[in-house]
């Protein structure tokens, strides 16, 4: 059995690079260890070509890309072979922050409100992660907006839905997305209002934790989203924010296989065929960079 496992950054974005390869060498491990062979595009060819190519070979497939590229060539994956990520659709809704804002306010999940004026977090309507994202007080750009700044504590909220769309009839169950874990964003606020991301710590717990997944998996349904996905929240002293939605493997996978006792590849592929479990299983305490660096403490 063949998979494509095509992770753009790793051989393409020399600033998300090691953070793609780290992702990538935890699938590929996980994906052979239970039995794939593992296809990945060759650096330095046209990446949309390899998925095209590679894809024909392979009975599953799963690409990680920046949001605004990701949708394509999923769709791409899709025309070809078997995706185990999340469709094409919901991932071009998702690219767009400020619709996918509307999208979630209108369903009734709180969510950064959008103003023009004085202090506020701008970011690109089609942006990737933290990048290009400040704290200003200076307008929005060209392909840009603004978001009220929450202050609170920065959390992710890592979810693996099942079938929603394309073989639907065959494999949807109806359960909700399954809880991987909760995990705490590492965010600093550079003196020129620069937002980064350093990467994080899981499982973590918190006594709204249920709420938060509760909130993280209606987003995810009300978005169609399916794979894996990754709902950054901020959460202040009386609010529990839905500030991202990334539909498809985030950095914080790294840190979950460190503790996990279920093999992550497994879990997204009987996800893909309904057969979801009820829940897994997290051993010891992780801290992740966004460099890709793993420190596992069994305690």
């Amino acid at each position: 059995m063949n998979i494509l496992l095509a992770e753009y950054a790793a051989s393409h974005d020399p600033d998300l690079a090691p953070e793609g390869r780290a992702m990538l060498d935890v699938l590929t491990r996980s994906f052979t260890k239970i039995g794939y062979t593992v296809l990945s595009p060759e650096t330095g060819k046209d990446f949309s070509e390899e998925i095209t190519r590679l894809g024909q070979m392979c009975e599953e497939g799963l690409v990680i890309a920046p949001d605004n590229m990701l949708a394509s060539f999923t769709k791409k994956l899709e025309d070809v072979t078997r995706n185990i990520g999340c469709n094409s659709f919901a991932v071009a809704i998702c690219a767009n922050k400020k619709k996918t804002g509307q999208i979630l306010k209108s369903h009734g999940i709180d969510v950064p409100g959008e103003v023009t004026s004085g202090k506020k977090i701008v970011k690109q309507v089609t942006g990737c992660g933290a990048v290009g994202v400040r704290l200003t007080e200076m307008p929005a750009g060209d392909g840009e907006f603004g978001q009220e700044y929450i202050e609170g504590e920065h959390y992710s909220v890592s979810l693996v839905g099942g079938r929603v769309v394309g073989e639907v009839c065959m494999y949807y169950t109806g359960k909700k997305p399954l809880f991987l874990a909760l995990n705490r964003q590492d965010i600093s606020f550079e003196k020129d209002g620069t937002v980064r991301y350093l990467g994080g710590e899981t499982p973590v717990d918190h006594p709204k934790k249920d709420e938060m997944y509760d909130i993280a998996s209606k987003a995810v349904e009300v978005l169609g989203c399916q794979g894996y996905v990754g709902v950054d929240i901020v959460v202040s002293s009386d609010r529990i924010v839905v500030v991202d939605v990334n539909p498809r493997p985030t950095t914080s996978i790294i840190g979950i296989d460190a503790c996990m006792e279920e093999e992550i590849a497994q879990v997204i592929l009987d996800a893909s065929y309904g057969r979801s479990p009820e829940s897994v299983h997290l051993k010891g305490h992780a801290f992740f960079s966004s460099e890709g660096q793993v420190t596992y403490d069994r305690d």
